[in-house]
């Protein structure tokens, strides 16, 4: 299996993949430090920059996107503009559309089935997204990616 990270941080999800005997292919990141971290853990692992300039239907295709967006819009202790409003907290919906592009450009190319990419994502954040704006950022959250599928 692979794996693509997104707002990858110093590299905790690709480390837990290797972890498990998934390949870290590619991240996304835009902090100094963080990138050179992952550039010394993980020397083959292609970094992509900002997500907003990736294209899912051209990075390469990978079975599993991890992604922890920022939180600072949904946390208790950040000023709680949500998910649609905060200028931090929504670039959750570009992981949403780099996955929905991969897909469509995998189901393009004759993928069928369980073998569209990808496969699997998975979302990190804070306690706070759960009640931020009394659950409906949650549910805007649950809504987006129950989309990917389509």
């Amino acid at each position: 299996m692979t794996l693509g990270s997104l707002f990858d941080g110093i590299g905790g999800f690709p480390l837990a993949g290797v972890m498990c005997g998934i390949t870290p292919v590619w991240s996304s990141e835009i902090e100094p430090f963080p990138l050179k971290v992952t550039a010394a853990r993980f020397p083959d692992m292609k970094q992509l920059g900002s997500v907003t300039d990736i294209d899912g239907a051209k990075v390469e295709p990978v079975d599993i996107i991890t992604f922890g967006s920022p939180c600072q819009d949904l946390s208790v202790a950040g000023k709680q503009k949500g998910i649609h409003e905060g200028e931090r907290s929504s670039l959750f919906f570009e992981a949403v559309r780099i996955a929905k592009e991969m897909r469509a450009h995998d189901r393009a190319t004759g993928r069928t089935g369980v073998d569209v990419r990808p496969r699997f994502l998975v979302w990190e954040n804070v306690p706070g997204a759960f009640s931020s704006h009394q659950g409906e950022d949650f549910r805007a959250v649950l809504e987006a990616l129950g989309g990917i599928a389509k």
